[in-house]
Order: structure tokens, then C-alpha cells, then sequence
């Protein structure tokens, strides 16, 4: 496995590979990596010839107030856990060469960005999508994977990749989670024994969503109120958002059936976690 810290050199790499034929699959990630994490490895590395894995804490998406300084940083183990789960390459680039002082470039997905997270971390979705532009720049991926636990950042990237016309299939994985259904999140960590055992509400809320959906006998805003009622009422919990919206659009179900997705955010201690799940309405 190749390390790679220089952007020129990255680009010179990924170029090489895609003039001698083979498919690129890359993962971008911040570090602090876990299995989820190492599952977008896998499914790269299962249907890609070479795997770039990016470790950057890209400072661009935290906020004022927000966790920089303190975002777990790991590289070491972060390194020999893409070693063993099948990355050839790995990009460590350093904040000066990804922007370089007087870059005054962004960009910018409107709509779907100003709600929800967006909604929240107002500056947090142009972080995101200038950072994957530049790495998509570099690596000329053929597919790029991206888990299900950040939706409506995967959903920006697909709209960002169909509007700019790139040529790079975004992968959907699933959502992974721990033996008692937390989500993974390089976050977790930050949360007291008190507070991950309070954690587990979020998936709880979303398990009886999805129940409740299959049953067909409650509306998307009915399922929604139920799931920001038990949130508020849940010890240790502050929620952000509870909601059951289109898949696609984000916005709100126009019809009681159909496919959807319950997302939320809440706060458990001074830690804000997100999960989601998808939702099949019966007809």
C-alpha cells in the first residue's frame, strides 16, 4: 500500500491507472476510521482493480463552535486498518496543499443543502462538496462509495456529480452498526457508558418508523410527530430534527405511500449524532 501525501502526486498516480485501463474506487473519509468506514473499503475493493482511501479532517465543513480541534485523529491505525482491508493507496494530504492560501473557490450545491443538516451547520455542505470536487479532481474515480448513515450528504454529491457532468458512480453502502444498533460514527467515542446507552433511543426511534411504515396504518407526519415525541421525551436527549420526507427530494410526502426516508439528528450529551432509515409505506 503506496501513501500519498502531495496532490500533485496523487493526480499523477490516478492517471496512470486510468490510462493503463483499470477502474479507480475511492473513499473519502476524515480518519478515526471504523467498520463502516472499512466496508466502503471492501465494497471498492471488490469492484474496483485500485482503492484510493483519503484521510483529510477537512476543516472547510466544521462550523464555529464545532469540533476541529478535537475531531479524533488516529493516523496511524487509520493506516493499517486500509492496509488490511485492501486499499493500494492511501491520501494523506495536509490542509495547506488541499487550499492553498488565497483560494477563494467553492462549491455550492443550492436547495437540498439548506435544510435539515443544512439547516443546522449552514456552512457545513459547501465544505463537503468543495473538498469531494478536489478529490474527485485528483483521483479521477470511476466510483466513489459514501455510506448511508450521512443521506442527505449523499444526496448532494449525487446532485453535484449530475449537475457538473462528472463521470464518477456514486455507490450507496449500508448503514453499519454496532451488536445493539447504534450507528457507527467515529463520534461514538466522545459519548460517557451513561450517554451511549442513551444513544440507542435514535435507533430504537427509527426501528418503530419503520415499523409503522410497513403497517400502513399511519401517515409519514404521523410516524414523524410520534418519532419528535419520543425524542423529546427520552433522558440525555437533544434533538435537532426528527423527520419522514421523500427519498430523493427531501422534501415533505405528498402521498402516504411510496418509498421514504426517516432521518434525525439529536444531541446526547454535547455529542450530535445522525441516523436514518428507509421507509416503504404500504399502499
Amino acid at each position: 500500500m503506496d501513501i500519498v501525501q502531495n496532490p500533485t502526486d496523487i493526480q499523477q498516480c490516478a492517471g496512470e491507472r486510468r490510462r493503463s485501463g483499470q477502474t479507480i474506487g475511492l473513499v473519502p473519509t476524515m480518519g478515526a476510521l471504523h467498520q463502516g468506514h472499512l466496508s466502503l473499503v471492501a465494497a471498492a475493493r471488490a469492484a474496483c482493480d485500485f482503492v484510493i482511501t483519503t484521510i483529510f479532517v477537512n476543516p472547510k465543513q466544521f462550523g464555529p463552535g464545532e469540533d476541529f480541534e478535537d475531531y479524533p485523529r488516529t493516523m496511524e491505525s487509520d493506516l493499517d486498518l486500509c492496509r488490511a482491508a485492501g486499499s493500494d493507496l492511501v491520501f494523506t494530504p495536509a490542509v495547506c496543499d488541499m487550499y492553498v492560501p488565497g483560494s477563494s473557490t467553492t462549491v455550492e450545491v443550492a436547495g437540498i443543502t439548506e435544510i435539515l443538516e443544512g439547516q443546522s451547520r449552514p456552512t457545513h455542505f459547501d465544505g463537503v462538496t468543495t473538498l469531494v470536487a478536489k478529490l474527485f479532481n485528483m483521483t479521477l474515480p470511476d466510483r466513489a462509495y459514501f455510506g448511508q448513515k450521512d443521506y442527505q450528504q449523499q444526496m448532494i454529491i449525487r446532485r453535484m456529480v449530475s449537475d457538473l457532468n462528472w463521470h464518477v458512480e456514486i455507490i450507496n453502502c449500508p448503514t453499519v452498526r454496532e451488536p445493539d444498533g447504534l450507528a457507527m460514527s467515529s463520534r461514538n467515542r466522545y459519548l460517557s457508558p451513561v450517554e451511549r446507552d442513551q444513544a440507542l433511543i435514535l435507533n430504537r426511534v427509527l426501528e418503530q418508523a419503520d415499523q409503522l411504515a410497513a403497517a400502513g396504518q399511519m401517515s409519514p407526519q404521523e410516524i414523524q410527530t410520534g418519532m419528535a415525541e419520543t425524542l423529546r421525551n427520552a433522558e440525555g436527549i437533544e434533538p435537532d430534527y426528527a423527520v419522514v420526507v421523500e427519498s430523493e427530494s427531501l422534501q415533505p410526502m405528498e402521498k402516504n405511500f411510496g418509498c421514504a426516508v426517516a432521518l434525525l439528528a439529536a444531541r446526547v450529551g454535547r455529542t450530535r449524532l445522525i441516523d436514518n432509515r428507509i421507509l416503504t409505506f404500504a399502499e
